[in-house]
């Protein structure tokens, strides 16, 4: 204890802390208090928001949820088909199915289902995606069989589509319908089904050059079966139909991507309409052929034939010798697709004689039996014309003119028919002008106007040269002839046919008249004699024998028409087209056939076309059961 202080001494201070100020009390509890009232705030709007989301706007909200990845898509309609005049299919469609699946979102979507198992399970882990996609492969492969139209579709390669690595993978493109509504029924979360359109060409090369080709084109917006080559080009509205509607749903930020199984249709596509041609499919395969084996036999770069018919002006047959298979169009060349009956135009050669013929006798200027002296050559301009074969000045009937093809002749009988009304005759022919057949990439030929004929034009016109025609147009020439006088523009398409089988018949083309049914008749009976023939003197004998078809009476004409050498740009000597046009039977006109080769070198070939058309008639006699002719060919002095 401390002992007492000394006095006068002073208490040392107490060391104490000093005292705290007074603690603003009140403002912490008005801090505390709004600071709860936020938080209460906060909460009752959080709350109201969730009301208002989960109750009153719940609807409208997963209505643009579901908007948002809700995509309107088209529904290709069922293309028509094209079918020949006796309703046997040309071209048609069948419904195919495109199997895809969506790796990625499958994987993920089957992890995720996985996990919820595994902590049901507990024990035992459900199968891995992998493990998964392998049964879905086995299944898919059992189903369609190891491959599908030239697609792999065996279990390896189905299995390693469904695990790779992306976002969208088709498995096959083109199953049966009934197969692939199987796989999506048994895996309808994995696995999506596309319609499509497979076009079908039973006849495969048979008149592709007309029909072309179309095929599906996915690329397309929508896609769907697009005609590409020939008529499924050309007539494309009218085969293609009008496009449905349907909602489907897709991959976010991809409206190409559709999850499988969400399809949902609104509106039916209407199908489209098919296609009645005037083509017969027997005689265009045979007449196909007989082409292609003469075309090859005679060493001609190409060749053509058209058959007609000589009343209504239908096109029987139309025939080149490189075709293509429609079904594989991709691998033709661009010769084999060209339908050269059309979209090539030459100098008809003596073929075009007719033109001189016809306007003669129209005009009454030569009688059949009449008699011309033909000099051996005759100078037209600054041209000197001269026969096929060396003669000096003959008496020749004019019905002998043409049955032996004189140049010379017949720039005589063309100079008393006079220019103008030549150009006339020409135009009546419709030469110069396309048919408006409907044959698609038709040519029009060329014939020079009147007012542009030098001195020469007029030495070249009435035996073929000078002018240019496509073989439709030359046959054409000839139908005119073998229907009295009266030219039908030919077509190909006789009828439209609806869906239900209602038909809209094509309203056939007016005809023009060209020349009066006598003077078509004397035409005729006059170019029977190119088919004559004398083994006894061949003075006698017509350019065409060949063509002379027993038990019928033929009226045809031969062609041969020098073609240009691009090196000097004049007349080849050893380039020529090869024509023939035929009327069977003349006396009674059925059929008109027209025949072009180009540039035929083959050793065996006789030089003529007139071959090929005696075996094409007698096809079309067989094949039509054409009446045999009341009375044989009269046979006609031709030289006196």
């Amino acid at each position: 204890m401390p002992g007492p202080q000394p006095r006068g001494a002073r208490r040392p201070l107490s060391v104490r802390a000093p005292a705290p100020k007074a603690r603003n009390t009140g403002n912490n509890k008005v801090r505390i208090a709004v600071g709860r009232l936020l938080l209460i705030g906060a909460l009752v709007a959080a709350g109201l928001k969730l009301v208002q989301v989960q109750g009153l706007q719940a609807d409208e909200l997963s209505t643009q949820a579901r908007l948002q990845r809700t995509t309107y898509l088209n529904i290709p309609a069922e293309r028509g088909a094209i079918l020949d005049r006796n309703g046997n299919q040309l071209a048609f469609s069948v419904e195919v199915r495109a199997l895809y699946i969506l790796p990625q979102r499958a994987r993920k979507n089957w992890d995720a289902e996985r996990e919820k198992e595994k902590d049901k399970a507990k024990k035992q882990f459900p199968q891995t995606y992998d493990e998964h996609a392998r049964d879905v492969a086995k299944f898919i492969s059992s189903t369609l069989g190891p491959e599908v139209n030239g697609e792999k579709t065996d279990e390896e390669t189905i299995y390693q589509q469904l695990v790779a690595d992306i976002s969208y993978e088709v498995l096959v493109s083109e199953a049966e319908p009934a197969k692939a509504a199987a796989i999506v029924a048994k895996y309808p979360a994995e696995i999506g089904s596309e319609y499509r359109a497979k076009r079908i060409y039973p006849n495969g090369p048979v008149a592709s050059n007309i029909i072309g080709a179309a095929n599906w084109r996915q690329e397309e917006k929508p896609p769907t079966t697009q005609g590409i080559l020939g008529l499924e080009n050309a007539a494309d509205n009218v085969l293609a139909g009008r496009m449905g509607r349907r909602v489907v749903d897709t991959m976010s930020g991809d409206d190409t991507l559709v999850i499988p199984n969400t399809e949902r249709e609104l509106t039916k596509p209407q199908p489209g309409k098919s296609l009645e041609l005037t083509i017969d499919v027997d005689t265009q395969y045979a007449v196909q052929r007989m082409v292609t084996d003469y075309t090859q036999k005679s060493g001609a770069r190409s060749g053509s034939a058209v058959v007609l018919d000589s009343r209504t002006g239908e096109i029987i047959a139309m025939a080149n010798d490189q075709t293509y298979d429609p079904a594989d169009f991709g691998r033709a060349t661009d010769e084999q697709k060209r339908n050269r009956a059309v979209a090539d135009t030459y100098e008809p050669g003596s073929v075009n004689k007719i033109v001189t013929a016809a306007a003669a006798v129209e005009y009454g200027l030569f009688k059949p039996d009449d008699v011309l002296q033909i000099p051996g050559s005759l100078k037209v301009a600054d041209r000197t014309i001269r026969d096929a074969w060396t003669h000096g000045t003959v008496p020749m009937s004019f019905t002998g003119i043409f049955a032996k093809s004189s140049n010379v002749g017949t720039l005589l009988a063309a100079q008393e028919v006079g220019q103008e009304r030549y150009a006339e005759m020409l135009q009546k022919f419709g030469l110069g002008k396309r048919t408006q057949s409907g044959v698609p990439g038709e040519e029009s030929g060329t014939v020079p106007p009147l007012n542009q004929w030098s001195g020469s034009t007029f030495g070249n016109l009435p035996i073929g040269q000078g002018l240019s025609m496509n073989l439709l147009q030359m046959t054409a020439m000839y139908q005119t002839i073998a229907n009295d006088g009266l030219r039908v523009p030919p077509r190909l398409v006789r009828a439209e046919i609806s869906a239900d089988g209602s038909r809209s018949e094509k309203q056939r083309p007016e005809g023009v008249r060209v020349v009066s049914p006598e003077t078509a008749k004397t035409v005729r009976n006059m170019f029977r004699s190119v088919t004559q023939s004398d083994p006894r003197d061949a003075n006698q004998n017509g350019t065409g024998s060949k063509a002379a078809l027993p038990g019928y009476q033929i009226a045809g004409k031969t062609g041969t028409a020098q073609q240009i050498d691009p090196a000097c740009k004049c007349y080849s000597s050893v380039d020529y087209w090869i024509t023939f046009a035929g009327i069977l039977p003349a006396d009674n006109p059925r059929y008109v056939v027209g025949i072009m080769l180009d540039r035929p070198h083959g050793t065996p070939f006789s030089g003529s076309a007139a071959p090929l058309f005696h075996d094409i008639a007698s096809f079309l006699t067989q094949r039509f059961q054409v009446p045999l002719s009341s009375e044989q060919t009269p046979f006609v002095q031709l030289q006196l």
